[in-house]
């Protein structure tokens, strides 16, 4: 599972998935307000494209990413804004059918790199299916935003695998936005995939802190999607209890996540 091949096809299915969500919408629903304060639908269509532009972009042009990443190093959110104006300056459908094409671009141009190396990324170079999961995590984060911009309740499936592997893997993220040292001991992960016959575990067995729960919880919370208090994720010691009011799967502010009973359950 998890950093397999397969992440590549999952990326395409959920970003299938969330397409899905955008057929015969009509003007008024593209610029519903998301849960994303400031962030429309069409907004958060337009960023998907941005980032899978990165991703198309790293695979296949490193030296044309360069350029990206120096900007970003002068004023990344400035970068964003930029972009993002520029695809809804087209009309949602344009931003629409500009996602589809670099989410393709991005799968193949990361999964025919060398799966042995390394492609450049904002902060590290990283493995191509590192790079398809923190995708993935992209994908599954805004198209949450969408599906409850919409009154769409999901159906998750055992792609969240990939996001138990990468949110476990950037477990310090949080942390680290909040100028707090990361604990040196790892944790003990075990959280149960959307389909019940599996759970992937992380971390030694006999570790002091323990983060169990389904994977699809896990996901919501990693990607500040769903307040902590709302899912059915359970700790065992101090500092995973702490963890868990600041855990984020991406670098940077976590910005100001979700508020306990915001949605329905």
């Amino acid at each position: 599972m998890t950093k397999s091949l397969d992440v590549y096809s999952d990326l395409v299915a959920e970003g299938e998935e969330i397409d899905a969500l955008l057929d015969h919408l009509s003007e008024e629903q593209w610029q519903l307000p998301t849960p994303a304060p400031g962030w429309t639908v069409a907004h958060q269509v337009a960023h998907l494209a941005f980032v899978c532009h990165l991703a198309a972009t790293s695979a296949r042009d490193p030296q044309r990413f360069a350029e990206y990443a120096t900007q970003a190093k002068n004023g990344f959110q400035a970068a964003v804004d930029a972009a993002l104006a520029q695809f809804l300056a087209a009309g949602p459908q344009a931003a629409r059918a500009r996602w589809r094409e670099e989410l393709a671009a991005s799968v193949t141009g990361l999964s025919e790199a060398d799966q042995k190396d390394t492609v450049p990324w904002l902060v590290n170079p990283l493995p191509p299916t590192v790079l398809a999961a923190a995708g993935l995590m992209e994908v599954f984060a805004h198209g949450q935003d969408i599906a409850d911009a919409l009154g769409v309740r999901r159906e998750y499936t055992d792609r969240v695998g990939h996001l138990a592997w990468f949110g476990v893997h950037t477990r310090d993220f949080g942390y680290q936005a909040h100028g707090m040292e990361p604990p040196r001991e790892e944790f003990r992960f075990e959280l149960t995939a959307p389909s019940g016959g599996t759970t992937w575990t992380f971390g030694p067995e006999d570790a002091e802190n323990r983060v169990t729960g389904p994977a699809a919880d896990f996901a919501l919370l990693v990607s500040r999607r769903r307040h902590h208090a709302d899912l059915a994720i359970r700790t065992e010691g101090a500092r995973a209890e702490e963890w868990l009011g600041i855990a984020q799967a991406y670098r940077g502010p976590g910005g100001e996540g979700r508020k306990p009973g915001q949605f329905a359950s």
